[in-house]
């Protein structure tokens, strides 16, 4: 039996209400559990050290045909970081679109033990859990794309809500997913015939419905399901001056899903969704009015995809957007269809403090993050690689814990943005307790995980532990070491095993991969019908879409049972 005694360090557990406590943890066969033999455990001595659940990232695009597209379009990206093997670890290129191991090492060191890669063409299933089984350390889950999948804009276009569910429970079980995933509903339907939508009263082409109705529906179907997770939704206009209000718009109809307080659907990169003013020119915050409206309501979570000041590689499924942004920039450029899934765009990108715009968008992220007063529904994510590489992400604490730190980059930025931004008015910082809450149990709760982002007995042992002593650290003024410290933890514990130490891997662990099996009253039939069906939307058949289970090295289905 493998016992482990992490012995009096700062706890930070806000899952279990524990606000840097000294207290030992206990684990036993990677879990957490009461007690262990004191004489037979192994001990790690935390005293004064920060303990934390390992991290949990909700949404990061790290496996797929996007990611791997990225990496063919991208050499340079890897030319200026190339990762060189060791006794423990494997070779590999890094940068913005890191290949899979150092994937996996690199969220490793920083603590972080559990990913949701948040786009899948289910075409394209296979290889991306091809992908997760290669991203070594950290348990992973995919969101299959659905929000413009014809089936199901069939299915919400009849009103058939009880068929709806059940394909897309059938859909979870073929592509091994995780949660419904929208992106710009309706608007990749019509950017197949070279058109977009601009509100979400707009009707998609050939399908007589609205994003609007997508949405809603679909939060409808999440619900007749039991997922786990809300419907992860991408919103319609994103990255569009003025299109805060169209947000506004889609979490207000939604409003009428949620009837038991909880929430039924989380956006993904808020940032990105908060932008005021008629043009580029006048681009500005509308942080403010997003958070007003978040703040009085509680049927929905968020996250942030947070700016970072950088070279980076812009990856989704919008594809509409990508081709806005190319016009933009002028850089090179792919997009591309995966028949009637979805489409997608990829292009580098560099985010520049002397660029007016690009400042604006580095403030609305820490805006929001910080005028949004519950921190369970906010969450710490760069939306990877879009606004930047997820291995920035301590810079994003000390931008949460230190008014000190974001004024410190403020000062830098373009004169325009500086004086467009809310920051200046905005002194709040973040405890540890809250940065528990917005990196690990916030998420893991907002994912219906139960096993993770906490410490209490039964949980899962994944552990971080950080060199931040909070009885003698003002964190909020001396933001540089915790910066340091977490970017390379003291200790990762994954599964109850040590695979990381003093920011270095010393032990190589391969994590699981979670799906959603979710048990319905009535199957799917896979008939002559469906596959004549396969047959007339795409050029590739049906056969080619299940996943069968040695597509996953180690997984781990979680059962639920649907009211359909």
């Amino acid at each position: 039996m493998n016992e482990l005694l992490i012995k009096n360090g700062f706890v930070f557990d806000p899952l279990n209400g524990i606000n840097g406590e000294k207290l030992d943890i206990a684990i036993k066969n990677g879990k957490i559990v009461e007690k262990v033999n004191d004489h037979k455990a192994k001990t790690i001595d935390a005293t004064g050290l920060t303990v934390m659940p390992g991290g949990v990232d909700i949404h990061t695009h790290i496996a797929g045909a996007e990611v791997n597209t990225g990496r063919l379009l991208r050499p340079e990206d890897h030319i200026k970081d190339v990762v060189r093997k060791t006794s423990m670890t494997r070779s590999g290129v890094g940068y913005s679109i890191p290949s899979t191991f150092v994937t996996g090492y690199r969220y490793s060191k920083m603590g972080y033990t559990t990913i949701m890669n948040p786009s899948m063409p289910p075409l394209e299933a296979k290889h991306t859990h091809e992908e997760l089984n290669d991203t070594p350390m950290l348990d992973k889950a995919s969101y299959p794309l659905l929000g413009d999948w014809w089936f199901v804009l069939e299915y919400l276009q009849k009103g058939d809500l009880e068929g709806c569910a059940r394909h897309i429970a059938w859909m979870m079980d073929i592509t091994k997913g995780y949660a419904i995933k929208i992106v710009n509903p309706g608007g990749l339907e019509s950017w197949g015939f070279g058109r977009n939508v601009k509100c979400i009263h707009d009707q998609v082409p050939n399908f007589c419905i609205t994003p609007q109705e997508i949405i809603t529906g679909l939060a409808k179907v999440n619900k007749m399901l039991n997922m786990p997770h809300s419907i992860h939704l991408h919103t319609n206009n994103l990255g569009v001056p003025g299109n805060y209000d169209c947000t506004l718009c889609t979490m207000g109809a939604l409003e009428n899903v949620a009837t038991d307080n909880k929430p039924v659907a989380h956006i993904t990169h808020l940032q990105f969704s908060s932008f005021g003013g008629d043009d580029w020119g006048t681009m500005c915050s509308g942080a403010e009015e997003i958070s007003k409206y978040v703040n009085a309501h509680s049927h929905m979570t968020f996250d942030m995809g947070q700016v970072i000041f950088t070279d980076t590689t812009t990856m989704t499924a919008d594809g509409p957007f990508e081709y806005t942004l190319y016009e933009l920039s002028g850089h090179k450029w792919v997009n591309g269809d995966v028949e009637t899934e979805t489409s997608g765009g990829i292009i580098p990108f560099h985010y520049k403090r002397n660029n007016a715009v690009n400042a604006t968008q580095w403030s609305i992220g820490l805006e929001l993050a910080l005028l949004i007063n519950d921190p369970w529904k906010m969450f710490m994510t760069t939306d990877h690689p879009n606004g930047g590489p997820f291995f920035a992400y301590p810079k994003i604490i000390a931008w949460l814990i230190s008014n000190k730190a974001r004024m410190a980059t403020l000062k830098r930025c373009h004169k325009k943005a500086q004086k467009k931004s809310l920051l200046t008015s905005i002194n709040r910082e973040l405890s540890l307790y809250e940065i528990a809450i917005v990196t690990r149990a916030g998420q893991a709760k907002a994912l219906g995980l139960k096993d993770k982002g906490h410490l209490g007995v039964g949980a899962d042992a994944d552990v971080a532990i950080y060199n931040v002593n909070p009885e003698t650290m003002d964190i909020a003024r001396k933001y540089k070491p915790v910066r340091r410290a977490f970017g390379s933890a003291a200790y990762t514990i994954k599964d109850g095993q040590v695979v990381v130490k003093e920011g270095e891997v010393v032990q190589h662990a391969d994590g699981r991969t979670m799906w959603v099996d979710v048990k319905t009253t009535a199957q799917v039939k896979i008939d002559e019908d469906m596959k004549r069906r396969f047959k007339e939307y795409w050029t590739v058949e049906y056969d080619n879409y299940p996943v069968t289970d040695h597509y996953l090295k180690i997984q781990e289905p979680i059962t639920v049972r649907a009211d359909v």
